[in-house]
């Protein structure tokens, strides 16, 4: 069946992967194809971003009618940065690892955070570097023991956390094994006008899948705690639209998180009674989850976004990827006027 652009599910894949069978990246990669279809995505204003790792091979795979740059490893939050001030049209979908950014990019994905680049940033989370046999990662869960690498004394890191310290306005946790969820946190991610951030558990299974991982897919099906239930409504992809406000809601009552695209997700607290709108509450769920080895799943963090990086550098409507050069270029007049500023 065709979509509003007349386009197939299969029209949204990519090549083949050659990643090993069962890998959770791939079933990722899937969540995306059929977001992508579902929102009726334009391809050609889709721009694939990655680092290095197994993880950024994935852009390959989906998408095939869209711009892609893989960068070097740890630096894809620069190439997205200078991406979306140059051509503010594009709808950016990155795609990173646990080690390219909790390690080598960890300050690159603070600052592109900070700055609220508009994009969707994909974290498929795994805790070792598979592309370069399974040695522990940042996240790498403090005590796990591997045969090729013996065990592992340091704690991890929380990328869900550093995100929503660093100001992130959209920040998610999902577990691969979870395609419902997945697929309705990207599309929500996708609505969004800031950085959207998705912490994706996804085993390893050459490296890291032994049941005591927390990273590995029998533990994540088993632990996994969805903090409430997700429903994504979506229109179709269209420009955003004016800011709304959420009034509060209690335990067991729907709430509607609306996005910018005039799309929404209905939220219905249980048990956890999480609010996705307290920074505070945020923080204390995500820290409550990592000592107890809680695989704490859905919406973590939603603020009314701030203004996007091209907003707070006030530039032009008009993409600068689309200005010609007598618009880009000052005339001598101008030059000598700024020059004299400074006799």
């Amino acid at each position: 069946m065709a979509n509003a652009l007349g386009l197939e599910r299969a029209d949204y894949r990519g090549g083949t992967s050659t990643l090993c069978p069962g890998c959770g990246h791939d079933s990722i990669s899937g969540q995306i194809i059929s977001a992508a279809y579902d929102l009726n995505l334009p391809m050609w204003r889709v721009i694939k971003l990655s680092g290095i790792g197994c993880s950024s091979k994935t852009p390959a795979y989906f998408l095939k009618g869209s711009h892609g740059f893989n960068s070097v490893h740890g630096r894809m939050p620069s190439v997205a940065t200078g991406a979306t001030l140059a051509n503010t049209d594009l709808i950016a979908l990155a795609v990173s690892g646990d080690g390219d950014t909790g390690s080598i990019g960890f300050g690159q994905y603070k600052h592109l955070i900070r700055r609220n680049v508009p994009m969707v940033y994909i974290i498929e989370n795994n805790g070792v570097y598979g592309l370069t046999k399974g040695q522990f990662s940042a996240t790498a869960d403090e005590g796990q023991f591997l045969k090729s690498y013996g065990k592992n004394d340091l704690p991890p890191i929380d990328l869900c956390m550093e995100a929503v310290i660093g100001g992130a306005t959209f920040v998610a946790r999902s577990f691969s094994g979870d395609a419902k969820q997945v697929q309705s946190l990207l599309k929500a991610a996708i609505g969004h006008r800031g950085t959207a951030v998705i912490d994706i558990v996804s085993p390893c299974v050459t490296f890291n899948n032994s049941p005591e991982s927390t990273k590995s897919y029998d533990y994540g099906k088993e632990h996994e705690i969805p903090l409430h239930e997700i429903q994504y409504i979506a229109p179709g992809f269209v420009q955003d639209r004016e800011e709304i406000t959420v009034g509060e809601y209690s335990e067991g009552e729907m709430i509607e998180v609306e996005m910018h695209d005039g799309s929404f997700i209905r939220l219905k607290k249980l048990d956890k009674g999480h609010d996705p709108r307290s920074r505070s509450e945020a923080m204390r769920i995500l820290d409550e989850g990592g000592r107890d080895n809680l695989l704490l799943t859905g919406l973590i963090y939603y603020e009314e976004p701030r203004l996007t990086l091209a907003e707070t550098m006030n530039l032009t409507a008009t993409p600068l990827a689309h200005l010609n050069a007598s618009q880009m270029r000052p005339s001598a007049q101008q030059l000598e006027d700024v020059m004299k500023q400074y006799m």
